[in-house]
């Protein structure tokens, strides 16, 4: 099933074309195409369009005709990743059209919700609403469904997680199109699932839901990573990472796959929702309390806790004095309106800057704001802070709770170390401090400019023998900066360590030393953000994105690899 390319078109012509098949309102250039060159934290480049299909048939007839037209194409999502990945950055030889896929959404349960099919622009907040019902969840039910991800950028990046039982985004179940060797555009159904035979039949098919259980022909494949992760993690003695992006054995077609594919939808496992769990907060004044106490949650007699989120002292200052209205902002309207409140504050910042020239209006506002509001933190984790360095939120299922309590003992006992079973709203606001810790970093460097020259974000997977975990920076690398945040998901020994330069300092040559510095630890980067346009990609995941994209049309330069057609 494939397109194969006619004579290039000119732009007004290309345009033209495009605006017959989406319409004219849904073909932005110029100005009115400036959000979709950005991205949520850094990364913009020129396109020529930014195209907007509602449905899965529209968007095969963008790729067709833009393939044909030899342009360069990025998907795009949500455009939530924090890496630019799904921007145009830099220098291209062909013009670019960003396609978004953030109308075209849909979820589709399989086997009473055992399983779902999600399409392009589907979120995981849209996910988790369809599966609530059902008593079912997805594989992240806080952090990027906040900012409203969507489940087939998750998927396309090997998103990591907090939840601990069931690994990074993965399936081997996709619908997609690449171009082939010779520039025709194919339509590849690796759903497993009986839709039709022409791409047109097939993608009408998936949008209007006329399939069911019954068109199930393939369940050889994998549709998570939780089948497998569990044994991985809990090697604590191998010398390698549990997860990261270029994890070769999590490299299949769409997975993996970070814009290289069309992919207009994913069939992925859901996951019973665990009622009845504990949460403990623990404090310790040295790593190697928590290092033991992670042996023993992760041994192999133990059921495996549902998180363990980490978070170092002066990450926790830091979310509470910049993160606090991001808190509150979920405690009072919940996590559906957030994403509708984070395009408000793009909107606004976009505006101010262009009419009044100024830089992070929205921020400084909100963060003037914020002072103004009594405080939100409960007083045992106000204690905590004053008395312990090191923070873990640890959430265990009811199978879990009396091994969990067992270790807990055990690792603290004779140490300068406690622990304390939270209530439900300690529980809570401890969950979302912990998630404010990244936008809080981004605040501080809108309301301090002058004083930050640059974030430095990276994040990254220690191996799971690693047992001088915690970071201890040499003080020519501490003295280039203001302040650096250490939070992470503990038991997966993913960390992610936000560094704030110092204004001078070259934020680029410090990333180089940090990221060597990285590598004698044995660390594997990024670790869950993938490579965006800030890392090179490695070459289990460069040759993955050649296999995929021989003609290098769908997101060039993605992992600082060539953007030249053919990848000359």
């Amino acid at each position: 099933m494939n397109a194969m390319p006619d004579a290039s078109l000119g732009g007004d012509e290309l345009i033209r074309r495009l605006r017959a098949i989406v319409g004219r309102a849904h073909v932005l250039t110029g100005d009115a195409a400036a959000p979709y060159a950005q991205g949520y934290r850094c990364g913009q480049g020129p396109l020529a369009a930014a195209v907007r299909p509602a449905t899965l048939v529209e968007l095969w007839r963008v790729a067709e005709v833009c393939a044909a037209a030899d342009r360069i194409v990025i998907p795009q999502a949500a455009n939530t990743g924090l890496t630019g990945g799904s921007t145009p950055n830099g220098d291209y030889d062909r013009d670019v059209i960003v396609v978004s896929t953030s109308r075209i959404r849909g979820v589709y349960p399989l086997r009473g919700g055992k399983q779902v099919v999600c399409l392009a622009g589907a979120s995981l907040h849209d996910l988790e609403q369809r599966l609530a019902p059902l008593g079912r969840e997805p594989h992240s039910v806080i952090g990027s469904s906040c900012i409203g991800a969507s489940v087939v950028g998750g998927v396309c990046n090997n998103s990591g997680g907090a939840l601990v039982r069931r690994g990074p985004a993965y399936t081997e179940y996709a619908l997609f199109a690449r171009v082939d060797d010779e520039g025709g555009l194919q339509l590849h159904n690796r759903l497993g699932l009986r839709l039709g035979d022409t791409p047109e039949e097939i993608l009408g098919n998936l949008e209007n839901g006329r399939f069911s259980d019954r068109d199930i022909v393939s369940d050889e494949r994998a549709a998570s990573a939780a089948a497998d992760y569990a044994a991985v993690v809990r090697r604590i003695d191998a010398p390698t990472p549990a997860r990261f992006n270029a994890d070769p054995d999590r490299l299949f077609e769409a997975s993996g796959s970070a814009g290289k594919l069309i992919v207009f939808a994913v069939r992925l496992d859901t996951f019973e929702k665990i009622r009845g769990n504990s949460v403990f907060y623990i404090g310790a004044n040295q790593p190697a309390v928590l290092a033991s106490l992670r042996r023993l949650l992760l041994a192999q007699t133990t059921p495996l806790p549902i998180s363990a989120e980490y978070i170092h002292r002066e990450a926790f200052d830091l979310a509470d004095a910049y993160g606090k209205d991001t808190v509150l902002a979920i405690q009072m309207l919940g996590t559906a309106r957030l994403p509708r409140l984070y395009r408000l504050k793009s909107w606004l910042d976009r505006l101010a800057k262009r009419v009044l020239g100024l830089e992070f209006a929205a921020d400084r506002l909100l963060q003037a704001a914020s002072r103004l509001v009594p405080d939100h933190l409960p007083a045992r984790l106000r204690a905590y802070r004053a008395r312990f360095e090191h923070h873990l939120i640890l959430s265990v299922a009811p199978d879990g709770r009396y091994l969990a309590e067992q270790a807990i003992e055990e690792a603290l006992r004779g140490q300068d170390a406690e622990a304390f079973v939270c209530s439900p709203d300690e529980a809570s606001v401890a969950m979302l401090h912990r998630f404010a810790v990244a936008g809080a970093a981004v605040r501080y460097r809108a309301v301090h400019s002058a004083q930050v020259e640059d974030i430095v974000a990276l994040d990254i997977a220690l191996p799971r023998n690693t047992e001088a975990w915690f970071e201890r920076l040499p003080a020519s690398l501490a003295d280039q900066l203001i302040g650096k945040l250490y939070y992470g998901h503990f038991l997966c020994h993913v960390f992610h360590q936000d560094y704030l330069v110092k204004k001078g300092v070259d934020a680029a040559a410090l990333k180089e030393a940090l990221l060597a510095l990285m590598d004698t630890r044995g660390a594997e980067y990024p670790a869950e953000h993938n490579v965006g346009h800030l890392y090179k990609a490695k070459p289990a995941l460069e040759t993955h994105y050649q296999s995929l994209d021989p003609v290098n049309v769908f997101n060039p330069g993605i992992g600082k690899t060539s953007r030249h057609k053919h990848w000359s």
